[in-house]
C-alpha cells in the first residue's frame, strides 16, 4: 500500500471519528435542553418524575394505564379507563382523574362519565367528584368517605388468598367486612338522584343516613331525621307546623 493511500485512509478515519463525536455532542445537547416546544404531540402515556426518578404524575390512555402504585411498586388493578393519576412525594398514588364511555352493539349505554378523587395516605379515596351514566341510571355529585388507618397494601397482599376462596366463602367474608366497615364508609353525599332530586345526606360512622335534605324535581323540599334503621323520626317540610 503506497503512502498516498495510507494518507487517504488516515484522513477518512479522522473524518469518521470527528463526525461521530459531533453527532454525539449534538445528541447530548438535545437531551440536555431544559425546554422544548411542540405544536402537537401524539403519545400513549406520559410519566412525570422528580430528578431522582420518583413518579409524580401519569397521563395515559386506556391500554397503558398503570395499576395501583405504592412507593414505586405496582400492583394489579381492575381499572380500565384513560386518565391522569397523581402520586405523593414517596411515589404512592394519592388521587386521580379518570373518564370513559362506551355503548354495546345495540346502542345501549354501558357506562359513561368521569371521576376526580383525592386519597387518604396509603388508602383509597376520601373525596370523590363523580358524574356517571350507566344502565342503572345517572349519578352526579360529591362524596366524602371515612377510611381505615390500615395501609391499603395489606389488602392487596391478601387479595390472592381471597380470590382462591369459593364464591360462598368470599361472599360471607365480604358481608362480614361490610358490616364492620372494614373498607370505610360514606359520610357525606351531595348528589342528584336517579329520580331527579337534589339532596344532601349526612351519615354516621357506619354509612347510615341520619339527616337527609332534599328537593325533588317538582320543587318539593324536605328535611328528614332518621334513626340507625332508616326510620324517619321527624320530617320538616314547607307546610310543617312551626
Amino acid at each position: 500500500m503506497d503512502d498516498h493511500i495510507r494518507r487517504e485512509l488516515r484522513v477518512l478515519r479522522l473524518y469518521v471519528l470527528l463526525s461521530t463525536l459531533a453527532i454525539a455532542c449534538l445528541a447530548v445537547a438535545a437531551f440536555r435542553q431544559e425546554k422544548q416546544r411542540f405544536t402537537e404531540i401524539d403519545v400513549q402515556r406520559i410519566n412525570v418524575r422528580e430528578p431522582d426518578g420518583t413518579l409524580r404524575t401519569v397521563i395515559s390512555n386506556k391500554a397503558r394505564f398503570p395499576g395501583l402504585i405504592i412507593r414505586g411498586k405496582e400492583y394489579r388493578h381492575p381499572r380500565s379507563q384513560a386518565g391522569m393519576l397523581f402520586f405523593n412525594d414517596e411515589g404512592t398514588e394519592n388521587g386521580g382523574l379518570i373518564f370513559g364511555g362506551q355503548k354495546d352493539k345495540d346502542g345501549k349505554v354501558i357506562n359513561s362519565g368521569g371521576s376526580l378523587t383525592f386519597d387518604q395516605y396509603e388508602q383509597d379515596q376520601i373525596v370523590q367528584i363523580e358524574g356517571s351514566h350507566d344502565s342503572s341510571g345517572h349519578f352526579a355529585g360529591l362524596t366524602v368517605f371515612d377510611r381505615p388507618d390500615r395501609p391499603i397494601e395489606k389488602d392487596l397482599q391478601e387479595s390472592p388468598s381471597i380470590e382462591s376462596m369459593s364464591p360462598a366463602e368470599r361472599e360471607k367474608l365480604m358481608a362480614q367486612r361490610a358490616k364492620n366497615n372494614y373498607y370505610g364508609a360514606v359520610r357525606i353525599k351531595v348528589a342528584r338522584t336517579d329520580e331527579g332530586a337534589a339532596g344532601i345526606s349526612l351519615r354516621d360512622a357506619h354509612g347510615r343516613p341520619r339527616i337527609v335534605m332534599q328537593v325533588s324535581k317538582d320543587g318539593l323540599s324536605s328535611l328528614k331525621f332518621l334513626d340507625a334503621d332508616g326510620k324517619v323520626l321527624n320530617e320538616l317540610t314547607p307546610t310543617s307546623e312551626r
